[in-house]
């Protein structure tokens, strides 16, 4: 069984394998969800599985490069990925503006990566409590994934580096509106001398992704790993890769952010031009970092891909000044990017 390589060949596999195990998978966390007392938790869940579920999809394309492993790393996906979709619904809907309770909740994104750890009551800082043990379940499932993977203990601390990341990412974009800027900066600041040149808001758009995490996973279910290998896959995802990806999703969310005055790092860039003259620089450096990876094709069309998936969102084509600077983007990622973007938008028209 091969990694695919071919634009047409992971379309195939995607729709033949990974997003039916997508959809067992969630169809069996719906029911979880659908089973929490408290309402506003219930809500929350039922909602970022019925508006998020193509985060999933996304994800556990990864899942391929597992080969036999597919579906336990599909498993592992989905169930992180709901936690994450989970957890930002309740930070971004939420009237609690508290930092520990933020805090508290993301541990389970911490937790989900360490076998063993016992959980806690995530929700200790917060009104809402009784979720059944929703939560839990879910981190349980990861941990039960991880585990039994032959080269978990390799990856594990890089895992846990880019969960930290993400979860602080996370508790400063949601706190009160006045003092976000301020605490991404001040993270930035402790992390700059680490990183190659860019921006605070870049920095934490490439912290926002969950890719990298789920690299790791897939070569863990393979074999051991030496720490040059584990660097090497997880610089080939952060920070510009993962970067990327987020950063195409504050783009098709600029209107909505701009009603809603939610956070948006696409808004920081001093103009349009400025803006395509970044994306145009991370692209390169992502295809750059991905040419060192092992099975680098299927990396280098997966991020193509992404890019088209993105692009051919309705936000885009509904929009005249997205649409205009979208195709910039995909005359920038070549043939398999066009590619994908007519799948993407065909299927779209269809669904």
């Amino acid at each position: 069984m091969k990694v695919p390589t071919k634009p047409w060949t992971l379309l195939y596999k995607i729709n033949r394998e990974a997003i039916p195990d997508v959809q067992y998978y969630l169809s069996e966390w719906k029911k979880k969800a659908n089973e929490i007392p408290n309402e506003e938790l219930r809500t929350q869940a039922l909602a970022s599985i019925k508006e998020k579920s193509f985060h999933c999809e996304g994800g556990a394309v990864y899942g391929l490069l597992a080969q036999e492993g597919r579906k336990k790393i599909i498993r592992f996906i989905v169930a992180y990925q709901t936690i994450s979709d989970y957890l930002d619904n309740l930070c971004d809907r939420s009237t609690s503006l508290d930092e520990d309770d933020f805090r508290m909740l993301h541990r389970s994104m911490y937790h989900a990566l360490t076998p063993g750890e016992v959980p806690n009551n995530y929700y200790q800082f917060r009104e809402d409590q009784d979720d059944d043990g929703y939560l839990v379940s879910l981190v349980l499932a990861c941990q039960d994934v991880l585990q039994d993977l032959p080269g978990f203990q390799d990856v594990q601390n890089a895992m846990h580096q880019l969960a930290r990341y993400y979860c602080d990412l996370q508790v400063y974009k949601h706190v009160e509106k006045s003092k976000r800027v301020d605490l991404l900066k001040k993270w930035f600041a402790k992390h700059e001398q680490e990183l190659p040149p860019m921006t605070w808001y870049e920095f934490s758009a490439c912290a926002g992704s969950t890719l990298g995490i789920f690299c790791l996973a897939a070569y863990a279910s393979k074999d051991r790993m030496t720490v040059e290998e584990v660097n090497v896959l997880k610089d080939g995802y952060f920070p510009w890769t993962q970067g990327l990806h987020i950063m195409l999703d504050y783009f098709i969310d600029q209107e909505e952010d701009r009603l809603e005055g939610d956070l948006n790092f696409i808004f920081y860039y001093k103009s349009e031009e400025q803006m395509i003259q970044r994306f145009r620089y991370m692209r390169e450096k992502a295809e750059k970092s991905i040419r060192s990876l092992p099975d680098w094709r299927f990396h280098q069309l997966i991020n193509k891909g992404l890019i088209a998936i993105y692009l051919a969102d309705k936000k885009v084509q509904e929009d005249k000044g997205l649409k205009k600077t979208a195709k910039q983007f995909i005359r920038f990622g070549g043939l398999p990017t066009a590619f994908f973007y007519l799948n993407s938008w065909v299927y779209r028209q269809t669904s």
